[in-house]
């Protein structure tokens, strides 16, 4: 296939998996929307009132970024993970596979889908947290690029759980048991500063440590980690998720019956 085939191919696919998530947006939209406003009037609001100021902002202020990013992760990691399987699982993945369609571009249609969910969660979440507190942004650039990098790497997550999963149970184990807790404990509601130093270091090994406080310095200008630490530790995670990824196609390891 040509160049111009090839992205005829891309954008099928990434159609495809736009059309699908729209077609059901009260399962993939609108829970978020009801989830972060809850987030937002019991942390923000309830608890956040009796905790008063973090980093020199309001609580409000501090967890909104947290909030967003959160909504990203699980929406782009989701988006993918269920796609996939969906795929695998009614067999129609192999035909891609023996089709002349890189699988360059069978991963990114299926990527740039989930980032796309991504995006558009983060738009309503946003939208939503102005109800509660006035979001003012410090640097629109450093925005963006840590929302695409972070989309692009759950959603590459995402691809790598659907390829090893073997039921639609197996794709609910990973956000659970570990997505979850990396959430949690990846500074969306606490300053590290506020951790013993053992902890601390610990919480380094934590990707969503350098994704929440790289959006929240572009949000509000400040961070936990350096600036330049937390987009050369995403860029590394997007790096090997993409390359186990694209090793998974190449291999059609667990994909071809």
């Amino acid at each position: 296939m040509n160049l111009q085939e090839q992205y005829v191919a891309f954008m099928t696919i990434v159609r495809k998996e736009i059309k699908r998530y729209l077609r059901i947006w009260t399962q993939t939209l609108l829970p978020s929307a009801i989830t972060m406003s809850l987030y937002f009037v019991i942390f923000g609001t309830l608890i956040g009132s009796r905790i008063g100021e973090m980093g020199g902002f309001t609580y409000m202020e501090f967890v909104v970024p947290g909030l967003i990013m959160m909504a990203i992760v699980t929406n782009s990691y989701s988006n993918v993970v269920s796609s996939f399987f969906g795929a695998k699982f009614s067999g129609s993945v192999e035909e891609l596979l023996v089709s002349p369609v890189s699988n360059v571009v069978i991963l990114m249609g299926y990527v740039v889908g989930g980032v796309s969910r991504g995006l558009l969660v983060a738009v309503v979440v946003t939208l939503v947290s102005l109800f509660f507190t006035d979001l003012t942004i410090h640097s629109y650039f450093i925005v963006v690029v840590v929302v695409l990098m972070t989309s692009t790497l759950f959603a590459l997550a995402g691809f790598i759980n659907a390829v090893y999963a073997n039921s639609f149970d197996d794709i609910s184990i990973i956000p659970v048991f570990v997505l979850t807790p990396l959430i949690y404990l990846g500074g969306v509601f606490y300053s590290m500063d506020l951790l013993p130093e053992f902890w601390a270091n610990v919480s380094k090994l934590n990707p969503l440590v350098y994704v929440v406080n790289a959006f929240r310095y572009g949000v509000l200008g400040v961070s936990d980690v350096s600036l330049p630490i937390a987009f050369g530790m995403i860029v590394i995670f997007t790096a090997l998720a993409f390359g186990y990824s694209m090793h998974l196609l190449n291999s059609g390891k667990r994909l071809r019956q």
